[in-house]
């Protein structure tokens, strides 16, 4: 029969598998299962195996100092906190070292922040090993102040990179890969930050965003807003809560909202003189006649104002089937945009992808036989295009007017000459680093790394 270790409420231990050289544990015999606090927890594929990767701060109220962890997952289950609350947590096999005995125990991860302990052992992992006398604390011994600063503020080596969250809603989606990676490979210690999952505190003395489970977003230095149409309004709101607590965002809240708004954007670029195609704006469907006269007749453009990726784009070829879709829209009560057709730009038009007031890559967009809409999305081709130093201009100019440092600004050539048709603030990467081969979520991070002069 093994000898029983015998511990106290409270116990100094060592997760040498993990490079934890010291943490302090809560021994809870009342809790079945044990817990390490972990935050930033991403799973991935090792060798064909499931491991996940973690950042555990080992010493309580203190985010400054973090290990970088990984394990092999055994298990993913649902756990029942001591306040009913149920939470899903990846489960991993460690090695634990108690007062100098050693064997493998399950932790499950999970965010402790709110917790007096970074660490929980439950009668699982003690089951057969350990005596609880809990009148008692330290009964194995305390690390002096000395000796924890010896082991965390000597050999855990600061961050190199900066600390960079994504905020959007899919991180399987090409464009959020890549800038992860990209942020990675260039030594920044990249988030992927969903949302939906964060909430804010507004606060006079201590506004905080929050993060699902609890985990506090405060300590980061930058933000790339990647907001899908339908998250606008949200989505700009945590965007301006993370620049009030002074964290940079490679396109700002304002920005991305106006930019948003098609009709106020067209204002904007035509008051910083951007030429657009002839457009027309109006509410009562009993004006309808005067606005096709307006741009010019029929064939005719009808653009949803909320529309996006093509979407809510209808071409109406004659008067008849423009005022049938312009009335159709206003019955709905939807506001749209009446733009003149461009037809000699045969479905093709111009992708300029701008950073920080440079086109770092150009495509043309060419639209399915039969489709004029030349989105990526829609079926589209892409293909490498020289652009003219005008186009490049109307470009810049555009980002600039719009205030976005990070741009896909849509031009299209007409026989009056270049003329631009939308300044998208998230867009995408897929068609436009396939077409060109370029590192075109590399420039975003150099863009974040300038303004840091990194």
């Amino acid at each position: 029969m093994l000898n029983k270790v015998i511990v106290s409420s409270e116990e100094w231990c060592t997760l040498p598998s993990l490079g934890i050289p010291i943490i302090k544990a809560r021994v809870d015999s009342g809790a079945k299962t044990s817990a390490l606090h972990a935050v930033n927890i991403t799973p991935f594929d090792k060798n064909g195996e499931s491991w996940v990767k973690f950042d555990v701060n080992p010493i309580q109220n203190n985010v400054k100092t973090a290990l970088h962890c990984e394990a092999k997952m055994i298990d993913r289950r649902i756990v029942k906190s001591s306040s009913g609350y149920r939470e899903s947590r990846f489960v991993i096999q460690t090695e634990l070292d108690l007062g100098g005995t050693k064997w493998e125990i399950e932790l499950t991860l999970t965010n402790r922040d709110s917790m007096g302990y970074r660490m929980l052992l439950g009668r699982e992992a003690m089951s057969g090993r350990v005596l609880v006398d809990p009148e008692k604390h330290f009964l194995l011994g305390q690390p002096t102040t000395e000796k924890i600063k010896e082991y965390y503020y000597t050999n855990v080596t600061e961050k190199k990179g900066l600390r960079i969250g994504l905020l959007a809603s899919n991180p399987d989606l090409y464009s959020n890969k890549r800038i992860m990676e990209a942020g990675e490979a260039r030594g920044h210690e990249m988030h992927f930050l969903n949302l939906k999952y964060c909430y804010m505190k507004l606060d006079a003395n201590q506004p905080e965003i929050h993060y699902r489970g609890g985990r506090v977003l405060n300590n980061f230095d930058a933000v790339i807003p990647r907001i899908r149409p339908s998250m606008t309004y949200y989505g700009c709101a945590l965007t301006r809560h993370f620049e009030s607590l002074k964290v940079f965002s490679l396109n700002n809240a304002a920005a991305i909202t106006q930019s948003r708004d098609k009709l106020y954007s067209l204002q904007l670029l035509l008051n910083n003189g951007v030429d657009i195609p002839t457009t027309g704006f109006a509410n009562s469907p009993l004006d309808t006649n005067d606005l096709i006269k307006m741009v010019g007749g029929s064939p005719l453009i009808v653009k949803l104002l909320e529309g996006t990726q093509g979407k809510g784009v209808v071409l109406a070829e004659t008067k008849k089937a423009a005022e049938s879709v312009i009335n159709a829209f206003k019955s709905l009560n939807a506001n749209i945009l009446v733009q003149e057709f461009i037809k000699e730009a045969n479905g093709k038009d111009i992708r300029c992808f701008v950073i920080d007031g440079k086109v770092v890559a150009a495509i043309q967009r060419e639209a399915l036989p039969g489709e004029f809409r030349a989105n990526i999305h829609l079926g589209g081709t892409a293909s490498i295009i020289k652009v003219t130093a005008e186009e490049k201009k109307i470009a810049i100019k555009a980002a600039k007017a719009m205030n976005l440092k990070v741009a896909g600004v849509d031009i299209i050539r007409s026989s009056k000459g270049p003329l631009l048709l939308e300044v998208n603030s998230s867009p995408g990467l897929e068609g436009i680093e396939g077409a060109t081969n370029k590192d075109i979520a590399g420039e975003m991070i150099k863009a974040i790394e300038k303004n840091f002069k990194w």
